[in-house]
Formats: structure tokens, sequence, C-alpha cells
């Protein structure tokens, strides 16, 4: 059969099929990518990021016009989308359960909760109130202002950084004049060229004693070396989703590193309702792509921005 004479199809990961097929159009065959279907005859690709058969032939499927991920983070898949397809992320699905995972950590830290997990020895401690403390929020998106309204009715005091400054955000050339005002440091950029190390040793030099470091971005924007000089002496504190490597190899220093509060497998978006928002997305965008409306949430690659057209 000749190409532009096959319906369009849509591919989706399997724990997304159900959401997706319920928004599909009527002109559109939805089928999971666990029944091993042809990728060469896709159109709408909606990936798991585990899935490395897919991921490996990405790069060459020449029909694909969009690739709608269930992630706001793209860049694990990126530098594999083929050069006529469009890019998509789930930005703004995953919102909540990150700024309630960030928000666990904090008070899990300020009211000694994850220091006494560890501990087996009844002896005193001394309790803080996260309504006293200075929290700066590292890359200040939807994340971070949702954190925000989470944070203000409890009293804490939010720094906000973005890359440049603007309206009431500081710019990232200003960090290291504003991290010794910090009690805690909380991470949410995404991972670029730009933010890869972003936190290195002179960043964690300028952090006082005590200070918490929350890490829900991407591992990398954090140097693994020099966090690991600081928490292994305790003089910092940290608790992270993310790592770099990822995943964090079982006999790795940071595990049992004393100022290591908890290390978690980078779930803090994969809850039930971030998961049902991220599919319904995905369901959402098919439906726009095919009725040739303007996609949400589209992501360069390959230095562009690149807009897909509906085969239908």
């Amino acid at each position: 059969m000749d190409d532009d004479e096959r319906g369009v199809r849509a591919a989706i990961a399997k724990h997304a099929v159900a959401a997706v097929r319920s928004r599909a159009p009527a002109g559109v065959e939805v089928v999971a990518l666990a029944d091993g279907v042809d990728l060469t005859t896709i159109d709408f690709l909606v990936p798991a990021s585990g899935d490395k058969e897919v991921l490996d032939a990405l790069p060459g499927l020449d029909r694909l016009a969009v690739v709608q991920v269930l992630s706001a983070g793209t860049d694990w898949i990126e530098t594999l989308v083929p050069p006529q397809a469009t890019l998509c992320s789930a930005r703004g699905a995953r919102d909540a359960p990150v700024a309630e995972w960030v928000l666990g950590a904090l008070l899990g830290a300020s009211s000694g909760l994850l220091e006494c997990a560890r501990d087996r020895t009844w002896r005193p401690r001394h309790l803080t109130d996260l309504g006293g403390w200075t929290v700066l929020v590292l890359g200040m998106g939807s994340i971070g202002r949702l954190l925000e309204s989470r944070l203000r009715p409890l009293g804490t005091e939010v720094i906000g950084v973005a890359s440049h400054a603007r309206d009431d955000l500081h710019g990232v050339d200003e960090l290291l004049g504003i991290l010794p005002d910090a009690d805690a440091v909380v991470v949410l950029t995404p991972l670029n060229d730009s933010t890869r190390g972003l936190i290195g040793a002179e960043e964690l030099a300028a952090m006082r004693d005590g200070t918490l470091l929350v890490n829900a971005a991407r591992g990398p924007v954090l140097d693994t070396d020099a966090l690991l000089q600081e928490v292994s002496r305790g003089r910092l504190r940290a608790v992270l989703d993310v790592t770099d490597p990822e995943p964090l190899p079982e006999h790795h220093p940071l595990w049992d590193a004393p100022g290591v509060l908890s290390i978690t497998p980078h779930l803090a978006g994969d809850s039930p309702l971030g998961n049902a928002r991220a599919a319904a997305l995905a369901g959402e965008q098919l439906a726009r792509w095919y009725a040739g409306d303007e996609l949400h949430n589209i992501v360069p690659h390959g230095g562009a921005i690149r807009r897909a057209t509906p085969r239908a």
C-alpha cells in the first residue's frame, strides 16, 4: 500500500493507551507499543522513557510527525527525534506531585522525621520551623510557583531564581551572592548545556553549614563529586530524587553519606494523578494535531522548533 493511502496511526506506551484512545479522533488508529507494532507505519508516537527498543528505532522513523512524551523533561530523547518530527513535553501534567514531593522533603528535614528514620538511638534533637526558613528555588517555573503557593501559608520565605532576572526573580548570575541566605536550596531546572554542573564545588561552598539541598530536577545539574565531599562530612544535607549516575549503584557512597537524608528512585512526578494527567494530555495533543491545531509544549530539538502538520 502506498504511504499516503494508509490511515493515521498512533502508537502509545501501554499504560497510556486507554486515556489516549478515549480522546482520539475517529480517523486515527491507536495501538499499544507493547503489541510489537511496526514503528515505520506510525505518525504519532507516545513512548515510555525506558523503552530501549523504541528509542533505538526512533532516529530512523521517516514517517513520524509527532513525538509526545509523558514527562516534563525531554533531555533523554531530544537527540533521538528524527528531524521532520515535532517533539512535545508533558510540562504541567506532573507539577503537583513534584511540588508535593519537594514539600515532603522540606517538612521531613525541618521536623527531623528523615534524620530520625535512619537513627536507632533515643537522643535529644532540635526541631525547626519550616515557616521560619528561607527556601531558594533554582529554576522557578510552574512547579516552583506551585511549591511557593504551598509554602507561603506556612510563612516560609521563597527566593526564586531563573535563567535571567525578571519581575520578582533573581538571575542565575546572582546565585553565588544569594545562596548564603538560604536554609534550603531546591533544584528544579531542566537539564541542558547551561545547567549541566550548575551546582558545583563553588556553589556548594557558598551555602552555609546545615543547608538542605533538594534535587527534583536532573542528577547532572549537580556535581556529584563536589556534593559527596560536603554531605560525607555532614556540612550540608541533601534529599535527592535524581542522581548522577542514575540509577545510583548499590554501593555508591552517597547512600551512606551522613548528610544524605533520603534518596528516592526518580519518582517525584509519578503519582497516579500525575500519570493520568500526562496520558490525558497525550490524547488531547493527538486530537489537536489531527485537527491541524497548534500543539502545546513544543520542545526545540536539533537546534530548532519543528511544528508538525497533520496527515489527515
